[in-house]
């Protein structure tokens, strides 16, 4: 089967599944890859906790920042479903930075984030990746703003009503009422960039290795393992990844180590068409069609499902 074959399949994967999306999946010693869409950009929702956790710890590296200062971060006190962590406390906290990295970057706690966030602004998170030569991600606002959509200002019930207005108010050049939503206002990234930068965390050259090692590590422990890992994790392979969601966005970015010494970053950034929060095919179908370009660039076949 041809790549441009693959990519048709995985293509027609999503449209069943009533996803569309953008995915690259590479190999990170060779440079050979493959995916479709890849220069598109999509709103990173949590997956901007990555590039924030980077210029943490660049900071930390150059004696800038020490990870031992304990911060006190205020509850969340959030009660829709969905958040974790600070986000749900109910009374202050003190935390050190070291400790809110993993909150932010492993379970996805946006309260944490946006303590780092007063420790490094959006605007010098974007100034750390220009420095880093890591093109294409827009760090432009607080991971905050990701818990204040129509979905939390509507009761359970009625929540697919917001996810109605995500899905039908875009307009043909990814702009949105939504603010979280439209690319030229929010947090935003290509598949391109966001595989950019898992090779320049696995493969350091201008990240410090200090800062590469302790976000290979965070990445490792994520705990939101139901969109890719099942298709990657194996007692043969490690799964390290940040997820992304939002209204009708799912992403994931990360990379699989195998046993064998192969490494590859996977790039996965969709959004759907169906107007449900809960959606577990939606998921299992981003893992099918990640997994098969990772098994054609790998060793030029599909899985036997494919």
């Amino acid at each position: 089967m041809s790549a441009a074959a693959v990519v048709r399949h995985a293509q027609d994967l999503l449209e069943e599944a009533g996803l569309h999306g953008a995915f690259l999946v590479r190999n990170l010693d060779t440079g050979a890859e493959i995916g479709f869409d890849t220069e598109t950009p999509y709103p990173a929702a949590s997956l901007v906790k990555v590039p924030l956790a980077v210029a943490v710890l660049e900071r930390v590296g150059r004696g800038k920042l020490d990870p031992a200062i304990p911060v006190d971060v205020e509850p969340g006190r959030i009660a829709t479903p969905g958040p974790t962590g600070l986000s749900r406390f109910r009374h202050p906290a003190r935390i050190a930075v070291d400790d809110l990295l993993y909150l932010s970057t492993c379970i996805s706690d946006s309260v944490a984030a946006d303590a780092l966030f007063d420790l490094v602004p959006p605007a010098t998170v974007a100034a750390e990746l220009r420095r880093l030569r890591l093109d294409g991600i827009a760090v432009r606002h607080r991971a905050g703003v990701l818990a204040d959509t129509p979905a939390e200002r509507l009761g359970p019930a009625d929540v697919h009503l917001a996810h109605s207005l995500a899905i039908g108010a875009a307009t043909p050049g990814q702009g949105h009422p939504v603010a979280q939503l439209d690319v030229t206002r929010a947090n935003a990234g290509s598949a391109q960039a966001f595989a950019d930068l898992m090779h320049a965390l696995w493969r350091p050259s201008t990240i410090l290795s200090s800062t590469a090692e302790r976000v290979r590590a965070l990445m490792g422990d994520n705990l939101h393992r139901q969109r890719l890992a099942p298709d990657f994790s194996s007692d043969a392979s490690r799964w390290s990844s940040k997820t992304g969601t939002l209204l009708h966005l799912r992403h994931e970015v990360g990379v699989v180590e195998h046993a064998d010494g192969q490494s590859y970053a996977v790039a996965a950034l969709t959004a759907s068409r169906v107007p449900a929060a809960t959606q577990p095919g939606s998921e299992a179908t981003m893992g099918q069609v990640a997994r098969s370009l990772h098994d054609y660039l790998r060793t030029g076949t599909l899985p036997w499902w494919g």
